[in-house]
């Protein structure tokens, strides 16, 4: 049962896609604060003001959904990996397009090394693939193992270890160097959600009605939770006090990290949540929906930050941030 609380959670709504919105990443910090960039089914890539959802700009020049993104930890560079079987990288500044990556399939997730210099991408012809952005005509270099569609994929530690998940019910380590499969986790249902913590020591993992917590050096489980809804995504507290879900249900559910005790459920999209995130300083946290929209939650609801100024107001209407007002106010 949910605790109740005084205070009203509103969300703030960043619109501007016309199709459902199926992954999001925050950047890491910079002396411009922090960023967020989203996919969409609409092919079109969005970044944002981390803090305040402001819209910066759009990358056009995928021809087919865009299934996931990332940024680079300075915010400098940008990725993307799409239906049309191609994975990009962005100038993330500019917007312009600095290398375009063919694949067979339909690419499905891609994550940049921690210093940005490797892009590791997954996609559905069951491949995970390491280009070298120094070197961006080489070969890249290729892992298989899995036997279906990949969904998500991170570096661990300085980038001498890859995890991912895909279709086929399974979590794999790897080793990036060799390609060697380090270790394999089973689950009964797809692993629909994953995250790496920030300081790299706990994965998460939503799957089925369950998000479970492993600990990425010896791959035991730490803690596993029940979800009233099936879960497609899930993101732990940078503090590792609470931990935020969505998926089947359209809410937004925020729990407990240490006993699992929902804390507070929110129903503010009007479908189901295909990801959500912590920003890099645990302030918010941002889903996405299969509404077409992206929502900015406060972490502790009443506290002035960002767009938020006051615990008793509500965001006005010039909070409702869409690109077009955001491109008229700058």
């Amino acid at each position: 049962m949910a605790v109740p609380t005084t205070l009203r959670q509103t969300p703030l709504t960043c619109s501007g896609h016309t199709r459902p919105v199926v992954d999001l990443a925050f950047s890491g910090f910079t002396e411009k604060g922090y960023f967020l960039i989203s996919a969409c089914k609409d092919g079109k890539p969005m970044m944002r003001q981390g803090d305040t959802g402001d819209w910066l700009g759009t990358f056009e020049g995928h021809k087919g959904a865009v299934w996931g993104v990332a940024l680079s930890q300075d915010a400098s560079k940008a990725a993307s990996g799409a239906a049309d079987f191609i994975a990009k990288v962005w100038d993330a500044v500019t917007g312009e397009e600095i290398h375009s990556f063919q694949h067979q399939h339909i690419v499905k997730c891609v994550a940049f090394s921690p210093d940005g210099s490797l892009l590791a991408t997954g996609s559905n012809e069951k491949l995970l693939r390491i280009y070298d952005l120094n070197n961006p005509t080489g070969d890249p270099f290729i892992i298989s193992g899995h036997t279906s569609g990949l969904r998500h994929i991170a570096f661990l530690g300085k980038g001498e270890k890859i995890v991912s998940c895909a279709d086929d019910r399974t979590v794999r380590f790897w080793e990036r160097s060799t390609g060697k499969e380090i270790h394999r986790i089973d689950f009964a249902s797809i692993p629909n959600g994953m995250e790496v913590s920030n300081d790299d020591a706990i994965l998460t993992v939503a799957s089925g009605n369950t998000v479970s917590f492993w600990n990425t050096t010896n791959f035991e489980k730490i803690k596993e939770y029940q979800v009233p809804s099936q879960v497609h995504s899930a993101s732990l507290h940078p503090s590792r006090s609470v931990f935020v879900c969505g998926g089947e249900d359209f809410k937004m559910y925020k729990i407990d990290y240490s006993n699992g005790q929902e804390l507070e459920s929110f129903k503010g999209h009007f479908g189901p949540v295909h990801c959500v995130r912590f920003s890099p300083d645990g302030e918010l946290y941002a889903s996405g929906s299969e509404d077409g929209t992206l929502r900015l939650w406060q972490t502790t609801v009443g506290k002035s930050y960002g767009l938020w100024k006051c615990s008793t107001e509500t965001p006005t209407s010039s909070e409702i941030l869409s690109p077009a007002k955001a491109e008229t106010a700058a």
